[in-house]
């Protein structure tokens, strides 16, 4: 890069660059070619993370159709669609999905195919591939496997680096493998294996700067201790229910209600209802800005419907104002039903 802004260093004028809103983006790559590489370049999104200018975009994938993720911009309430993630494994699911310097991640996960002629499935169980997506180039690459081939396993972002834990591998089998990514070096690297490995799915969640495994159907949490490296098992006793972070706080959907989730359990309180989900399975809970979303699901057989209903609707909770109220977004405009995969990009 070289004189981007004629009269100004190239540091000040990336600054001045990185303030201008990602949308903008792709007519300022037309400008000239020194513009198109500092816009593409890894120095603009530390810029912009230096500055505070940072946007947040919300990217998920649904059971239909197969592969396909979009990217919803809250500023504008408008869904885009990405490139198709180019894995050869059909119906991908049970992956991890997080974002990290500025590119959205696919770990892992098994296929959901099944033939419909035969009932067979694909037989593709698990999978250590790991893909990554760059919103300024609009392509998925592959980058580095991870060491150990996993599905339904825990997947968090900690100090900016990723870490996998736990889930099943091949065969079915459950493991307590856990292992961390550098995404500037590209490179894998093993860590202190859980205490304990259970036969059922897995999901991380950083709370209090501190990355929690909790496993479906049990109370018991187990932490990892990243100064000691190693983990840790306490029963907190949380509510079962998908679980999303707003700002630092943490929110449970239980039996149609949201609750702002403590340590101890007791002092949790619940803020408001969420009769919609009590008629629905499948849906993602996630933390963007203020703001708590609820997105897609399936309504089941019923009295009221007698085929399963795929929903594309995303509903948004403003869980800090004093009284929660509700609101509607712009539906998915392709995804629907069962979410396979949520995350908060940031670029």
């Amino acid at each position: 890069m070289s004189a981007l802004i004629e009269g100004l260093p190239d540091a000040v004028s990336l600054q001045c660059l990185a303030r201008v809103p990602f949308t903008f983006h792709p007519q300022l790559q037309l400008v000239c070619r020194a513009w198109r590489s500092a816009l593409r370049s890894a120095e603009l999104f530390k810029a912009r993370d230096e500055v505070g200018v940072t946007e947040e975009l919300l990217c998920v994938s649904a059971f239909d159709p197969e592969n396909i993720w979009q990217v919803y911009d809250p500023l504008n309430d408008i869904w885009t669609t990405l490139p198709p993630l180019p894995s050869e494994i059909k119906h991908l699911t049970n992956f991890g999905a997080v974002s990290v310097a500025g590119k959205l991640y696919v770990l892992g996960g098994g296929s959901d195919d099944v033939d419909p002629g035969t009932g067979d499935h694909g037989g593709i169980f698990a999978t250590d591939e790991v893909w990554a997506y760059d919103p300024v180039c609009r392509k998925w690459a592959r980058r580095a496997s991870m060491l150990v081939a996993r599905t339904m396993f825990a997947c968090c972002v900690l100090d900016k680096s990723i870490i996998v834990a736990g889930g099943f591998t091949n065969s079915r089998k459950s493991i307590s493998n856990a292992e961390i990514y550098d995404p500037e070096r590209d490179i894998w690297e093993p860590i202190a294996e859980l205490q304990h490995s259970h036969n059922s799915a897995c999901c991380g969640l950083v709370f209090e700067g501190k990355l929690h495994v909790l496993h479906k159907g049990l109370s018991t949490v187990q932490i990892f201790e990243s100064s000691e490296q190693r983990w840790r098992v306490e029963d907190y006793g949380w509510p079962p229910g998908p679980m999303a972070m707003v700002k630092e706080e943490f929110f449970v959907v239980n039996n149609g209600f949201i609750i702002r989730q403590h340590k101890p359990p007791n002092l949790s309180k619940v803020i408001c209802t969420a009769p919609a989900c009590l008629y629905k399975i499948g849906f993602a809970v996630i933390g963007l800005g203020n703001e708590l979303y609820v997105i897609g699901g399936v309504i089941g057989p019923g009295r009221q419907n007698l085929d399963i209903q795929r929903l594309s609707d995303v509903d948004i909770l403003s869980v800090k104002n004093e009284r929660p109220i509700w609101r509607q977004a712009t539906p998915m405009t392709r995804c629907q039903g069962t979410i396979v995969g949520c995350t908060v990009l940031r670029i």
